[in-house]
């Protein structure tokens, strides 16, 4: 196996199975205080599916380099790249230069397959080995910036800077300020004709973790624990393998996904991911902590980049970034979804929250009520809507096209006005919900972030006053169980899990993706098992 001038044959990879589709590697960062602590992380990391082990011998707490190396390069279980990162380069080690590059030089002949010299001291270290370096070795030059990702040009420059010591592998991190960082990052991996490891450090870098097997990165870097990471915005190897189905993303991979600010805590790609998966589709989906939507469509404006799901606080503004609006999103003035047609690269925005969270309620109703199925259950009910953003204007529309008599709450009374116009209902400020005291069987449904992880005890409405409502509906899904929903069925109302909404719109949003239909049993399975 071959990436460039880097032979990798006699390399021990984890991956040979037919169904590998790139050749990006899986490096685990091996950072502990002991040799025998190093070498118990470095089977952990062969065992979880890493193919290298980077020995950062800076965290060492005692290090004795020829005793240590040797016993790290020849007992370790996986091929080795030692880096012995000093503290001018965001590494540990604050000692003498010299003895940190003979260590370095030490580590070569005892037969290390990789070794990391940073591209400041570069051209001293090619000097300092005066040519001597075993043919299996292959020189990683790196480069970090902990601040920024610079211009296209300027990383372009970096990188000519760096081959032209003689590296044998090219290695560029830097920091993403805003997700389209990236993108320049993956313009370097694609164009240099050289091995190159191009990442972006920070959440807003993940993409550049995961896409480096799509645009052909020499390896990418995941952690034994999460949390426990070498640089910020390391993803686990579990979820690299697991998670993201790394082995299968290939140059022609198409990428979905949600987003969102936050979108840490969303569980779409663990749905979606093994949806596409179970189906054999060629598609990876990510979590994309967008400021920006419009500077985010118009840099990923690829045929490649081909959906995307949209959630809390983007809804409008994806609206504004559509070529096309379906009819009824362009009525609830939000997209929840949007799809680049392959046929000319348009996008076209749907919402396909209120079919998800209508049919739940309906569901809920249906069963508590014995309503006839030609008749929605909602019809005549009296429903309060919280929140007027995206997922409000949703479920306001489905709930008025089903009949309901609408009340819209919101914290700016404007904006419940607003909303309440274009369903022929009453609007009401969130300080006047506490006394509103509606008539029997009157439906709430909360559509803001109250309650989402990680201020899980906030709720809407004290408990005494959830007595009024029949049924209460709470989009967020993050915890499954709110305080709203517990305190509400406490208080004796029939109540809606924000997972059903979720569920729902998945099936519609998979198909809508992939064109084929969603395997809704796995779905459900999925999201069961992490709720």
């Amino acid at each position: 196996m071959t990436l460039g001038s880097v032979s990798l044959t006699s390399m021990d990879l984890q991956s040979t199975d037919e169904m590998r589709r790139n050749s990006t590697l899986i490096c685990a960062p091996i950072m502990a205080e002991s040799v025998d602590q190093m070498l118990i992380q470095m089977k952990r990391a062969k065992e979880l599916g890493a193919d290298i082990a980077e020995v950062r011998v800076d965290f060492l707490k005692s290090f004795s380099p020829r005793n240590d190396l040797e016993t790290l390069i020849k007992q370790g279980p996986l091929p080795t790249l030692i880096t012995y990162r000093p503290k001018w380069e965001g590494g540990q080690y604050d000692g003498d230069e010299n003895k940190r590059q003979k260590a370095l030089q030490l580590a070569m002949e005892l037969g290390a397959d990789f070794i990391d010299i940073e591209l400041k001291v570069a051209q001293e270290f090619y000097n300092f080995i005066q040519g001597k370096k075993p043919e299996k070795v292959k020189i990683i030059v790196s480069s970090h910036n902990y601040e920024c990702t610079p211009s296209i040009k300027d990383i372009g420059d970096l990188a000519v800077r760096i081959q032209a010591t003689g590296a044998d592998i090219v290695k560029i991190a830097t920091t993403a300020l805003d997700i389209t960082d990236n993108a320049r990052m993956f313009h370097i991996i694609a164009n240099l004709q050289v091995p190159v490891i191009g990442l972006v450090m920070g959440e807003r870098g993940l993409m550049s973790r995961v896409l480096a097997a799509k645009y052909g990165a020499f390896l990418t870097f995941g952690s034994i624990e999460a949390g426990v990471v070498s640089a910020p915005g390391q993803p686990t190897i579990k979820d690299l393998l697991e998670l993201y189905n790394f082995r299968q993303i290939g140059a022609d991979t198409k990428v979905y996904g949600v987003i969102g600010n936050p979108v840490g805590h969303s569980k779409s790609p663990l749905l979606y991911n093994a949806a596409f998966k179970h189906v054999g589709f060629n598609g990876i989906y990510l979590p994309l902590l967008v400021d920006s939507v419009a500077n985010f469509i118009s840099t990923y404006s690829s045929p490649d980049f081909a959906g995307y799901s949209y959630t809390i606080p983007h809804k409008e503004d994806g609206l504004k970034c559509c070529n096309e609006v379906d009819p009824i999103a362009k009525e609830i003035g939000a997209i929840s979804c949007m799809i680049r047609r392959p046929v000319d690269g348009k996008l076209k925005g749907y919402n396909v929250d209120y079919l998800g969270a209508i049919k739940a309620i309906e569901e809920a109703l249906g069963a508590s009520n014995g309503a006839p199925a030609s008749v929605s259950p909602l019809a005549g009910k009296l429903f309060v809507v919280v929140g007027a953003g995206g997922a409000g204007k949703a479920i306001a529309y489905g709930a008025y096209e089903k009949g309901a008599r609408v009340v819209v709450a919101n914290r700016t009374f404007g904006k419940a006005k607003e909303l309440a116009s274009k369903v022929g209902g009453q609007a009401i400020t969130l300080a006047e919900l506490k006394d509103f005291h509606p008539e029997e069987g009157t439906i709430l449904a909360n559509t803001t972030s109250v309650g989402m992880k990680p201020r899980i005890e906030d709720t809407l409405l004290p408990k005494e006053a959830l007595k009024h409502y029949a049924l209460v509906f709470d989009a967020v899904y993050t915890p499954k169980s709110t305080t709203l929903l517990r305190e509400a069925q406490e208080a004796g109302s029939t109540i809606v899990y924000g997972t059903e909404m979720f569920i729902n719109q998945a099936f519609v949003q998979f198909e809508r993706f992939t064109g084929l239909p969603a395997p809704k049993q796995l779905i459900r399975d999925v999201l069961a098992r992490n709720t």
